[in-house]
């Protein structure tokens, strides 16, 4: 597998600032609940980012969440075995990216700005980004009614208003604009004025 050049200067700093970020407690509970889901006992992590990368930079994991929460989105014969080529371990990391993406397919609930790329599992680049898009995907199902974990995501909250309420609005002064109360601004000075001599 080929691998990067060494990051340094800014982009090393932006890459330690990431990487600070990493939460063993967050990635615990999403690899828990991973392994409950797909019904994997054996799928259990220490909560280091390596142990993470490990475990998931395969797809094969992620391909059989991905069967989960939508039955027979990614075929059978790509699940058969654990995938050694790093071409195959890619697809099925995109595979699942493509089929939780939200308004792509049915069973996508992940919205883009939540979503880690390829090369941030597979190459290690990112992995915060990576729980944060299981995160995500588990608040969308428990949203739907389904198994998922964290926090529900809020609902819509549209208001009605009726043609009289509106214009009734409109001669309303905000608190934000206040009032001037019959000031006005006339013989206002700012900075040095400017000397004039005779």
């Amino acid at each position: 597998m080929a691998h990067r050049a060494a990051k340094s200067g800014i982009a090393l700093e932006a890459q330690q600032k990431m990487m600070g970020k990493w939460d063993a407690d967050q990635a615990i509970t999403a690899v828990n609940w991973i392994a409950k889901t797909i019904e994997e006992p054996t799928l259990s992590t220490d909560g280091s980012m390596d142990n993470v990368h490990e475990l998931f930079k395969d797809g094969y994991y992620l391909a059989k969440l991905a069967n989960w929460v939508t039955p027979g989105c990614i075929p059978a014969s790509k699940l058969t075995k654990r995938q050694t080529l790093p071409f195959k371990q890619m697809e099925l990391i995109g595979m699942f990216l493509d089929k939780m993406k939200a308004g792509k397919n049915p069973g996508g609930m992940v919205k883009d700005t939540e979503m880690f790329q390829t090369v941030d599992l597979f190459e290690k680049v990112n992995m915060v980004q990576f729980v944060f898009t299981i995160e995500a995907l588990g608040r969308a199902l428990l949203t739907a009614g389904r198994a998922g974990y964290g926090k529900k995501e809020s609902e819509k909250n549209e208001r009605h208003f009726t043609e009289e309420q509106m214009k009734a609005g409109q001669n309303v002064i905000g608190l934000q604009m206040g009032s001037n109360k019959g000031a006005s601004q006339a013989g206002q000075n700012f900075g040095k004025s400017r000397m004039i001599v005779d």
